[in-house]
């Protein structure tokens, strides 16, 4: 028994300074990858304070430490991740569909090295996206994804063998679309506007960012700076705009928060749930880094995650409705004088400016 008591003391403390690391604005990929597993540290914090008053001595000064070191991590973890939970309050409204222009976006990181094209088209098959984003696609994919060509005509692509491939497919006529490379070569992201079936025009940033890993990128630079670049852009839009993609960045982190900050757009997983999307086969160690950011002009009509197709990620599906009227009401995120100096920190860190970032928006002569 006392050999337990110290294993879990141990284990309490370790927990303890694995909470407090993301508070560092440290960007390696050992600190910030402690943004992700909240949930899941959440849970083992609640395991050692019911072990901890089942072992320990009851009133000692050092066993009450340590039972209240594991209550505060909780805490403090369950925090983060309340907002991604039913039990607050919704960020985006729910609206029934009632003749408003709607926008229908299945999203999905198809793992490139993944063989399974087939049940990723019965999928599109079976829920005829507006717009269909992939990523880490390759020739192979392009070439596996070529049955859409005839329902989707318009579209975006950039094949690549490095993970990090892109092709975007639309129902919808494309405008003033361009790939950029705005961090880092070979990483690609996608800027456009496309046409609803009622004239009404909005533009999507489509984003796949290197993770901060010890087999990707050794920090999160060049990812939370290309975050930082497209939100001030969508802050700037004169259109309704979303953002979508595998951001390689949980929706309750530091990053995360700051971007809906400085771009003021909505998370519809905010009061709902946090529809995780990776990892698909690790049931235990899943988190939601799949995302559809949009703005105020736009309400949610559903949102689901799809069946796995053989990736590692879930696709997502969001399903929009162009309601400005309804959606004025809706509440973004507070950005303070720190958030606003935080952003421009993590630009410079980059080496990107929000300039950078292609606007897709029609230019007056």
């Amino acid at each position: 028994m006392q050999i337990l008591r110290i294993v879990v003391s141990i284990l309490t403390v370790i927990m303890a300074l694995l909470t407090l690391l993301p508070l560092s604005k440290n960007q390696c990929w050992w600190v910030r990858v402690w943004d992700f597993p909240r949930l899941q540290m959440a849970t083992l914090s609640l395991l050692f304070v019911l072990t901890e008053l089942w072992i320990l001595p009851l009133g000692g000064p050092l066993a009450t430490l340590i039972v209240l070191l594991s209550l505060a991590c909780m805490i403090y973890q369950a925090w983060w991740i309340l907002p991604y939970t039913p039990l607050y309050p919704v960020q985006v409204k729910k609206t029934v569909p009632n003749g408003h222009p709607r926008l229908k976006i299945i999203n999905c990181n198809v793992l490139m090295t993944n063989r399974q094209s087939a049940d990723l088209l019965n999928i599109v098959k079976e829920n005829c996206p507006d717009i269909l984003v992939l990523l880490e696609t390759d020739q192979w994919w392009e070439d596996q994804m070529a049955p859409l060509d005839a329902d989707y005509p318009h579209s975006l692509r950039c094949p690549l063998d490095n993970l990090y491939g892109m092709h975007v497919y639309s129902r919808l006529p494309i405008f003033d679309g361009k790939i950029q490379y705005l961090v880092a070569d070979g990483i690609p992201s996608m800027h456009f506007r496309v046409e609803l079936e009622s004239g009404d025009q909005v533009i999507l940033h489509c984003l796949h960012p290197m993770p901060p890993s010890p087999t990707e990128d050794d920090e999160s630079t060049n990812r939370d700076g290309e975050l930082v670049a497209v939100g001030h852009t969508a802050a700037r839009a004169s259109y309704p705009t979303i953002v979508t993609g595998d951001l390689n960045d949980v929706a309750w982190s530091r990053t995360t928060r700051l971007f809906m900050k400085v771009s003021g757009l909505l998370d519809p997983r905010r009061g709902r749930g946090m529809f995780n999307t990776f990892h698909a086969s690790l049931s235990f160690l899943r988190w939601p880094l799949d995302h559809v950011f949009h703005s105020k002009e736009f309400t949610l009509i559903d949102m689901q995650r799809l069946p796995p197709m053989g990736s590692d990620h879930f696709p997502i599906m969001v399903e929009l409705a162009l309601t400005p009227q309804q959606g004025s009401s809706q509440e973004s995120l507070d950005i303070g004088h720190e958030d606003v100096q935080e952003a421009e920190e993590k630009l410079e860190s980059a080496g990107v400016k929000s300039t950078d970032v292609h606007r897709a928006e029609v230019v007056s002569a």
